[in-house]
């Protein structure tokens, strides 16, 4: 028997609809609050390597260890919204610790920074842009930020989603650093880095989070400071003692 064709159009229309695929709702965007809740658990390396991104001086150091009294840390996990992080940071300083994420290899371009405050024993959240080696108070997109302090270890948990870019969201370069901190009337000292990483995937849990700094010349950022933390005077000095060494073994 032949099948009307307005039956068969029906048909054919109700298959497309039932093989509809309905567009995944996207998570909503972090609302900023920089209110600071108590962190009961503290921040460690548990997940590094498989649930979050994770860097580190010394290399591999636990910030949860009673031992780890110069160990700085910063981790990155991915949540729902690509551009959106969880960041646990957690280093040794009187005054603040901060992370900062440049979306190239040099800092200081107004790149946004993280900063956790001691202030008279408990935590202060700041929200700050990094330029010419100054950090500027500044309202990020933060919010369920928790913190303690023992002693001068500082450490922070907190929500962020990360400065838009014009390469891909998820590629940054990232700073840990530590600074004064003014209790009276709130001034931020000089950031010295103590952890500078290569450009890498914030949300790769497998990347690989180099130091680029190098032993013994972890410096103040400032306007000078090349790609590896050494300003341009030391660069120079260098290259004169070097050319010294040099004239002299040509003498022997």
């Amino acid at each position: 028997m032949t099948t009307p064709a307005n039956v068969t159009a029906t048909n054919m229309t109700t298959a497309t609809e039932n093989n509809t695929t309905a567009a995944p709702i996207a998570a909503p965007a972090l609302t900023p609050n920089s209110t600071v809740e108590p962190l009961d658990t503290p921040v460690s390396r548990t997940g590094c390597g498989s649930q979050r991104l994770c860097g580190s001086t010394p290399e591999d150091c636990d910030p949860s260890t009673s031992d780890s009294d110069s160990c700085s840390f910063a981790s990155f996990r991915q949540r729902n919204n690509p551009r959106d992080l969880d960041i646990s940071i957690s280093g040794e300083s009187d005054g603040y610790i901060a992370c900062t994420l440049s979306p190239d290899s040099t800092l200081g371009g107004n790149d946004e920074t993280y900063v956790c405050a001691n202030n008279n024993g408990t935590i202060e959240f700041i929200g700050a842009v990094l330029n010419n080696g100054q950090l500027t108070r500044r309202t990020l997109n933060v919010n369920s930020v928790r913190g303690s302090v023992t002693g001068r270890r500082i450490q922070c948990t907190f929500a962020a989603t990360a400065p838009s870019s014009n390469t891909r969201a998820e590629l940054f370069s990232f700073a840990i650093s530590s600074g004064s901190f003014n209790n009276s009337n709130g001034d931020l000292g000089s950031p010295t880095p103590t952890f500078r990483s290569n450009v890498v995937d914030l949300t790769n849990p497998n990347a690989t989070a180099t130091n680029i700094l190098a032993a013994g010349n972890t410096t103040t950022m400032s306007p000078n400071t090349t790609n590896h933390g050494i300003t341009l005077r030391q660069s120079l000095t260098q290259a004169v003692l070097m050319t010294v060494g040099v004239l002299s073994l040509a003498t022997l």
